[in-house]
């Protein structure tokens, strides 16, 4: 039971901030602003929507086919579309629970390639790990080049003081299960031993492996589709597409942990978006409209691809 109510709540509480937020956003804005916010709606150029999507579907690509690398050097051969598939569902389940997409990419593998879920999940954590350190160093970008901006929106947009006390839970607790894990001769620390060794090998994989330099290509080139994609989606209205590129780092580096940390940024992507675009002069309507666009057609995108490849991984792999 106990169970149960967790996982509805790790379901439920995303979706719930999200709708906050909405509900918050939307309850601040007199009529004459819904309907000019309709109105950006209504008069985007969606081509460039289009190009984008398009370049995301490359970044897709270029994930499934970068995830070879790591596996090949634990000695496993892949399909390139069960990897390419299993990427897509993942990302159509993290919008459901937060990151449970990570899992489902692990478990597809042991079920269609038997790799086992350990070393498959290692080499994915292996990849977080490496995205991670990546939009580290965008958020380093955006803060050199519009210090004085981000500061400002830390401080007045953020709950700088919430941000802190979790942090700091978040380290002491870390410590403690450290601690417990080295230790500790408990039964059930030691049988988490035996397992994390597995996944210890699939992290340190992409360190050891061969082909580094591939890896190295793919994971510039998955970021590069990322940051072309809100790029090119800039011109969807005319507010937007003419930021400097200050703005476009701080936007992007604010999109993006809008979705890295929440379920895929529902609500709170174009919440922040707007947010911080009003420090370059763009309406707060004009920016929350341009945030619903992006998201709702990267989304859009998630759910086709997700439903596609849950429909057809049983049937590629028909033999299995």
């Amino acid at each position: 039971m106990r169970k149960k109510i967790g996982k509805w709540l790790s379901v439920l509480l995303p979706v719930l901030l999200g709708v906050f937020l909405i509900v918050y956003t939307y309850e601040k804005f007199t009529p004459e602003q819904i309907l000019e916010i309709k109105g950006y709606f209504k008069n985007a150029d969606y081509s460039y929507i289009y190009m984008g999507l398009a370049i995301a579907f490359l970044g897709n690509a270029s994930r499934a086919y970068r995830w070879k690398y790591v596996l090949e050097h634990m000695g496993y051969t892949t399909s390139f579309y069960n990897n390419f598939m299993a990427v897509n569902i993942s990302y159509l389940l993290n919008l459901t629970v937060l990151k449970s997409g990570e899992i489902s990419r692990a478990l597809i593998l042991k079920k269609y390639e038997n790799i086992p879920f350990d070393k498959g999940f290692g080499s994915i954590v292996a990849e977080r790990i490496i995205d991670m350190f990546v939009l580290l160093l965008f958020m380093l970008l955006a803060v050199f080049l519009q210090f004085d901006i981000v500061k400002s929106f830390i401080l007045d947009k953020l709950p700088l003081f919430k941000i802190i006390l979790y942090g700091s839970i978040c380290f002491f607790t870390g410590v403690v299960i450290i601690l417990v894990y080295l230790f500790s001769n408990a039964k059930w620390v030691q049988t988490v031993k035996l397992k994390f060794s597995g996944l210890k090998e699939g992290v340190l994989s992409i360190f050891h492996m061969k082909k580094k330099m591939f890896y190295l290509m793919h994971t510039a080139f998955i970021w590069f589709s990322y940051l072309f994609t809100f790029y090119i989606t800039l011109f969807v209205i005319p507010e937007t597409s003419s930021l400097g590129i200050g703005a476009i780092a701080s936007a992007f580096v604010v999109g993006s942990i809008a979705i890295s940390f929440t379920n895929s940024g529902f609500g709170s992507y174009p919440f922040l978006l707007s947010k911080i675009l009003l420090f370059y002069s763009v309406a707060e309507t004009a920016g929350n409209a341009f945030g619903w666009i992006v998201w709702s057609s990267q989304m859009l995108l998630v759910v086709i691809l997700g439903a596609l490849s849950f429909l057809f991984l049983p049937v590629f792999n028909r033999s299995k």
